[in-house]
């Protein structure tokens, strides 16, 4: 079975991670398919929309470490890399919805979307420092522009989890809607988004992004940072007594 399970409907392309024994950790092929997945869904005219979605328990619990770990070499090629990078350059709407546990990448990749919807039962983490490592996919700039740099600062540099009260407080999601109806109701906005005329839709998009060249000198760092962090001892002491855990 895929870890990666992907539906289209009505215009939207529903991208679902399905690796419930892992927490929805993310490895190198599961990049890799969500990845081709949405580079598909920016070729199809019938796709207007993404989503992206967990199980009802958990969005995702980041990266699969151990895997990570084997595949460390983080050039331009690299499926993570790959996925950050498509991430940034998408031209049609992603919307969101967070159940359980979002962490890492789970919180990072939110800060790409258009439209976030959570329940009751989400956690959100950025626990980068707290593996001797620093943050990726733009968030060492996105997020403190953000909810300003005091509230990023708590965020990234204590690695502390936090509810969706918070988040949404902090205008990192659209809204906290009842376990039972997330699903359905994220999905609903994104078929929204789907009817709407796309090219206005696309062009309004890059508008309200326009400084996506330094996000992307952003995310450069990031990463050149991050593959030296791997490296170091004090990164290595820190994932052994995860990987114990």
């Amino acid at each position: 079975m895929s870890h990666i399970q992907v539906q289209d409907d009505q215009g939207v392309r529903i991208i679902s991670f399905n690796r419930p024994d892992k927490r929805n950790a993310l490895d190198l092929n599961m990049y890799k398919q969500l990845t081709e997945y949405l580079i598909e869904g920016e070729a199809d005219n019938d796709i207007r929309a993404f989503m992206l979605h967990g199980q009802d328990n958990c969005f995702t619990s980041g990266n699969d470490v151990a895997d990570f770990l084997k595949n460390s070499d983080l050039g331009p090629n690299h499926p993570a890399v790959r996925f950050l990078f498509c991430l940034l350059e998408l031209k049609k709407p992603l919307v969101a919805a967070v159940s359980g546990a979002a962490v890492g990448i789970g919180t990072t990749v939110l800060l790409h979307c258009d439209l976030v919807y959570a329940d009751n039962t989400a956690k959100f983490q950025l626990p980068f420092v707290n593996l001797a490592l620093v943050p990726e996919a733009g968030a060492s700039l996105l997020l403190p522009e953000l909810v300003g740099y005091q509230k990023a600062a708590e965020l990234l540099l204590l690695g502390e989890s936090f509810n969706a009260e918070t988040a949404h407080r902090l205008n990192m999601i659209n809204e906290i809607v009842a376990h039972e109806d997330l699903l359905s109701y994220a999905l609903s906005q994104a078929k929204k988004l789907a009817n709407q005329p796309p090219q206005a839709l696309q062009i309004t998009r890059q508008l309200m992004r326009p400084h996506k060249n330094r996000v992307q000198h952003q995310m450069h760092q990031e990463l050149e940072q991050f593959s030296a962090r791997l490296k170091s001892d004090e990164a290595k002491s820190r994932f052994q007594a995860f990987l114990k855990k």
